[in-house]
């Protein structure tokens, strides 16, 4: 197997990546793993690629409309107790 030294890595990055690591019950190195493994994995990639094309093809039919921004829907949603029981 390859080993990999990525210097001038911002203290901050290292952090958030320790962070995540802990959420996903895995070493900052285990964890490193799996996003490169993912980053590299032709079937994410090729999922990513689906989900754009869908996203585009919705954007064209939505283009024009008048669109409620995502915020004013959370609060409204928040406004009638839809988060109770969470």
């Amino acid at each position: 197997m390859a080993a990999i030294n990525v210097r001038q890595l911002d203290d901050h990055v290292v952090d958030r990546l320790k962070q995540r690591a802990s959420l996903n019950n895995r070493s900052l190195e285990g964890e490193i793993r799996h996003i490169l493994e993912c980053a590299a994995d032709d079937h994410m990639v090729a999922k990513r690629i689906v989900f754009l094309e869908a996203s585009d093809r919705l954007r064209e039919k939505t283009s024009g409309r008048r669109q409620t921004p995502a915020e004013v829907l959370v609060r409204e949603d928040r406004d009638r107790g839809h988060r109770e029981g969470f």
